[in-house]
């Protein structure tokens, strides 16, 4: 059997079984080794790695194989989109023409001309509610950091370093009731770092700050709660909420700038750059009738297509996201490369308990606990799902820890992963027992269906790129002193914030939900389901079951009577796992 041959049989979710056989088999219960064996090296020499595309981060698919199989998740998700493209397009020249019968920008309250009665065909569900309204607010946003970013947060360990810079005791005090050492000792203290992003180069007419900022979680009420802001370019000014209205909200809105382009080049960096390596090299080593591989090949549907795509329309020079953003695409790939490789790239670390256990987040000992952590409150939900789907999933198949070092094609793709593919910090070669396999297959499945749509899909159209405070670029350079007078001069303009809106529209997907491709609906594949013993598909059904419970408690949430949703003066729905969609969507 040749490449024309095994890629017919391959990939397309339909019945990829070879000699009449349909349900997935361990190399064990195979009866044809030798064809078996055949199959892998074929694959083998269609599916290699190939550069990185956006930075250098991992390999890409290339070879006979690899190049069919990105085509058709080309063309598989060009297909799917159309629809929403056409339907952005149509909705830019609306709200073009709205925002011009209206009077165009000339204050603040001017931008929610470009919402009202827009992008209902590409964004639905609207805004998050009073991401507008409570904008200003300074607990909306400090609990950004513990919702629609969560990724760049970090808890200060006392005694070990000195915080990164310093502020006044007397300023300190003022806003929080402690000098900043006292919040450091007590483990009060947090902070956010983007001051990387000086070094990234900027479209012409367009400016950026690079900010870091401290958090505190406040000694009385335990709120969680900004305290600085220190932009790291041109005066390299400290800003606190002390400072005058104008000059506290240009320093958030600077900061947000910066925090919008992390979360959306580390998504790339950490959800499609880890899985599909990893799925790659189970690719090069697992026969197509390997359950493994059957499930990853799910979880993988269509994310070869991001970054092709996103090399031809988004992320080349006049691309939209030049069109947008301050830093030019070219800074998207020096972040790519540089945060793939010390922290968006590490396989185990980002486990998610490990992950926000790590950064003081969770369980720490040296400091109180976080009041409300709406992130972890929801993706807790989906993870412990998730696990539990994949348990099920492991012991169907492997009935002892024995039964996994004998599976040679599972263990040849652990040793493939950390070896041929460079994936960094994956569990070691081999692997004895099944909790592991079942940790590897729940981290590939939670940054396929929650991390990457924390950070993307529909968030930053709703909630994370709302203007007027979550603009891409600023439009003036970041002033030299305090006492900023109008903050228009630095906003989006018209025309720009018209493209800005219509850049994170075309990352939503709102008709996976008629189509049954939302996370609910991960283990749902008719294909895998006919293929499946009877307690996996069991699993699965169980699966959907606890995911629409959950969907109908987020889709519900409201205001409480002090005006708070899980703590925050917004309501977050952005891990709905009836809206967001089970795959690397964008």
């Amino acid at each position: 059997m040749g490449y024309l041959d095994a890629l017919q049989r391959h990939w397309l979710d339909q019945d990829p079984s070879h000699y009449g056989k349909t349900k997935f088999a361990l190399p064990s219960e195979d009866s044809n080794p030798l064809e078996r064996a055949h199959q892998i090296e074929l694959k083998r020499q269609g599916y290699v790695y190939g550069p990185s595309l956006l930075g250098n981060t991992s390999y890409f698919p290339t070879g006979s194989l690899g190049d069919a199989m990105v085509q058709q998740h080309v063309d598989q998700w060009l297909s799917d989109a159309y629809w929403l493209t056409t339907a952005v397009e149509d909705e830019f020249k609306s709200a073009s023409r709205a925002l011009n019968e209206s009077g165009g920008l000339h204050s603040i309250e001017d931008y929610q001309a470009l919402y009202r009665g827009q992008w209902s065909f590409s964004v639905p569900y609207g805004l998050a509610p009073g991401i507008i309204s409570n904008g200003t607010q300074d607990l909306l946003f400090s609990m950004e950091r513990l919702s629609v970013n969560p990724y760049t947060l970090q808890r200060l360990r006392p005694g070990e370093t000195r915080p990164p810079f310093d502020l006044d005791p007397s300023i300190s005090r003022a806003i929080s009731g402690m000098d900043l050492s006292e919040l450091h000792s007590s483990g009060r203290l947090f902070y956010v770092d983007h001051s990387y992003q000086a070094t990234y180069p900027v479209s012409v007419g367009r400016y950026t700050a690079a900010c870091s900022a401290y958090f505190y979680i406040h000694p009385i009420s335990g709120d969680f709660l900004p305290l600085a802001i220190k932009t790291n370019v041109g005066s390299d000014l400290i800003y606190t909420p002390l400072d005058t209205n104008n000059d506290w909200l240009l320093a958030k809105t600077m900061f947000n700038a910066n925090d919008l382009f992390h979360g959306q080049i580390f998504h790339l960096a950490n959800s499609h750059a880890v899985t599909e390596v990893v799925h790659q090299a189970a690719l090069r080593t697992m026969d197509d009738l390997h359950p493994v591989l059957g499930l990853l090949n799910r979880l993988i549907h269509q994310a070869y297509a991001i970054r092709p795509v996103g090399e031809k329309f988004l992320f080349h020079p006049d691309g939209f996201f030049d069109e947008s953003f301050a830093i030019t695409n070219q800074g998207v790939r020096e972040f790519a490369t540089e945060y793939y490789a010390k922290v968006a790239g590490a396989f185990r670390s980002n486990y998610f308990l490990s992950d926000v256990t790590s950064r003081g987040l969770l369980n720490c000992s040296y400091g109180p606990a976080l009041k409300e952590f709406p992130f972890f409150e929801d993706a807790s939900v989906l993870q412990s799902s998730i696990h539990r789907f994949m348990s099920t999933f492991v012991d169907s198949y492997y009935d002892t820890d024995t039964a996994i070092t004998q599976d040679y094609e599972l263990q040849a793709w652990v040793r493939e992963a950390t070896e041929g593919a460079s994936v960094i910090d994956f569990p070691d070669f081999p692997i004895f027992q099944k909790a592991v396999l079942v940790d590897i297959l729940t981290h590939v499945a939670f940054l396929t269906g929650v991390s990457h749509h924390v950070l993307n899909s529909g968030e930053p159209v709703g909630t994370s790129g709302v203007l007027p405070f979550h603009p891409s670029a600023l439009y003036r350079a970041p002033p030299v002193g305090k006492g900023v007078q109008d903050l228009m001069p630095y906003l989006t303009p018209a025309t720009d914030a018209v493209r800005h809106v219509a850049l994170f529209a075309r990352f939503n997907r709102p008709e996976l939900e008629a189509k049954n491709q939302t996370l609910a609906h991960m283990f749902l594949s008719q294909t895998l389901l006919n293929r499946w013993p009877a307690e996996i598909r069991q699993a699965a059904s169980k699966f959907y079951g606890e995911l629409e419970a959950f969907s109908g408690r987020v889709s519900s949430r409201s205001f409480d009577a002090d005006g708070l949703s899980q703590g925050m003066p917004f309501i977050w729905q952005g891990l709905d796992p009836r809206r967001v969609p089970f795959f690397l969507s964008v």
